[in-house]
């Protein structure tokens, strides 16, 4: 069983930065690949990025290519998405997730256990 837990959401100026951190519970964090996922009002759920468990793999919607970055502890059981340059259409509710499944790491049904949620507000 793996909790997650999402922080570091709030409301931040156009262009502005964010860090979301996610912190796991469990001794075998860094056998999961995580991922950041979000979710806009009236929106479907959508890919924002992944990493595997050993780190040394990432991957990017399209979207955020560029401005976000997702990246890895083990040591303290947490991974981070900074978010840098953030636009009005970044505003969402961004969920971290975990799963050990294979290396899919766009398709939600590959993450076993999810989180709260963090909401971030970019305002024009």
């Amino acid at each position: 069983q793996v909790q997650l837990v999402e922080s570091g959401g709030g409301l931040v100026q156009t262009g502005g930065s964010l860090r979301l951190s996610c912190a796991a519970s469990g001794r075998t964090f860094s056998m999961y690949n995580m991922a950041w996922f979000r979710q806009a009002p009236e929106k479907e759920r959508e890919f924002v990025a992944a990493i595997r468990w050993s780190g040394r793999s990432t991957s990017y919607a399209d979207s955020v290519k560029g401005r976000f970055t997702i990246s890895r502890d083990n040591a303290k059981n947490t991974v981070y998405l900074q978010m840098n340059n953030l636009k009005p259409e970044d505003t969402a509710v961004y969920y971290c997730a975990a799963g050990n499944s294979g290396w899919l790491p766009s398709d939600g049904a590959t993450y076993d256990y999810w989180g709260q949620g963090t909401q971030v507000t970019v305002s024009s």
